[in-house]
């Protein structure tokens, strides 16, 4: 039974290196893994770069999409590479809603602790990177600070119009980060309720693999009655 590969999706303030906890086990694992370095500039140009890096790795694939990147792989996962969505303390939009107007209904606190400039949003320190990555020790919180990716300061705000939402037609898992302060843990059920999702809630990367490894043995055996 051939194993389907893994593409992870980030959210804003990072970048393709914030899987590589993760990566390393789905890879020992048989699984081929990539992540998707997209630039935050436009939600267009970001689910476009999800396909493109789909025609890097065989089919089918898995989406694993974290924050922001919940959004991405609802509109990049239509296509037909896809047979599976995991979603981590993610947002997933429908139609007629953007990222921030689903944020607007669950608010946290850390957008009192962004700055915006030049077109960008950046996290302030302490209290920001706090918000954003507070279970991680002071040291890594600080090379998080010094590492984050600013997006464009428009980009929650820009309509998602796209050819359709991959969680109302492919199956979905969900992880709740019960304890998040940037995407609300209460938006986190909400979107899995409705998309039918099962959440698991964890503070753990190891539950992560494992959701991971469950969406990725489901999706297999499809395949393999279908073949």
């Amino acid at each position: 039974m051939s194993k389907p590969s893994i593409v992870f999706c980030h959210g804003i303030w990072a970048d393709g290196s914030c899987f590589n906890k993760v990566i390393p086990a789905l890879q020992a694992d048989g699984h081929e893994v990539i992540a998707v370095q997209y630039g935050l500039d436009t939600f267009a140009e970001d689910v476009a770069t999800v396909k493109r890096t789909l025609g890097r790795v065989s089919s089918p694939a898995i989406l694993v999409g974290h924050s922001y990147g919940g959004a991405t792989i609802t509109a990049a996962g239509m296509d037909d590479r896809v047979k599976g969505l995991v979603y981590i303390a993610a947002v997933a939009h429908d139609t007629g809603e953007t990222v921030q107007s689903q944020l607007d209904k669950y608010p946290t606190e850390i957008f009192s602790h962004i700055a915006v400039a030049d077109g960008r949003v950046w996290l302030l320190p302490p209290e920001g990177v706090k918000c954003f990555a507070g279970d991680l020790p002071e040291q890594e919180q600080k090379v998080v600070w010094a590492t984050h990716y600013a997006p464009a300061a428009d980009l929650f705000q820009q309509q998602q119009k796209v050819d359709g939402h991959a969680w109302k037609s492919k199956p979905s898992w969900f992880i709740v980060a019960k304890a998040d302060r940037t995407v609300h843990p209460d938006l986190q059920r909400f979107v899995a309720k409705r998309m039918g999702a099962n959440p698991v809630e964890t503070n753990s990367s190891h539950l992560v693999i494992d959701v991971i490894r469950k969406a990725a043995a489901a999706v297999a055996a499809k395949q393999g009655k279908a073949a």
